[in-house]
């Protein structure tokens, strides 16, 4: 299995992020816009457009208030495993770091996977600097 690890530190307060991130079914308009075209909530879910195209459904496995974390999965798609969390932490005052990790099957997939969650980052760099 795959484990990708990537780290992004924003310019704006943990709570601003913390608000944005968590409201799940914005990430269009709120979090990661561009990279993410369009989000659909659905039970238990929501179906995410990104901005080349693909849909993925991604189920919602937990939204967790005190550690400012979100995780979820995809199906319907080629990997035959995927579950990925984001996981925001305070850097002092007006900064705050996210880590998103995504662990993956088939690991053969880690490229392209790797390249899409770097294109998220930058999105939400250019949200909250």
């Amino acid at each position: 299995m795959a484990s990708i690890h990537r780290e992004v530190l924003l310019q704006a307060p943990l709570d601003q992020v913390w608000d944005a991130l968590r409201d799940v079914g914005a990430l269009h308009t709120r979090l990661v816009p561009g990279f993410v075209a369009d989000t659909k909530l659905e039970e238990g879910a929501r179906i995410v457009t990104f901005g080349n195209g693909m849909v993925v459904k991604e189920p919602i496995l937990d939204v967790d208030e005190q550690r400012h974390r979100v995780s979820w999965a995809a199906v319907g798609t080629q990997l035959t495993h995927y579950s990925a969390s984001f996981q925001l932490f305070e850097e002092g005052g007006e900064r705050t770091r996210g880590v998103w990790i995504a662990d993956l099957l088939p690991h053969e997939a880690a490229p392209g996977v790797a390249a899409m969650i770097e294109e998220g980052l930058a999105a939400m760099k250019r949200v909250f600097g």
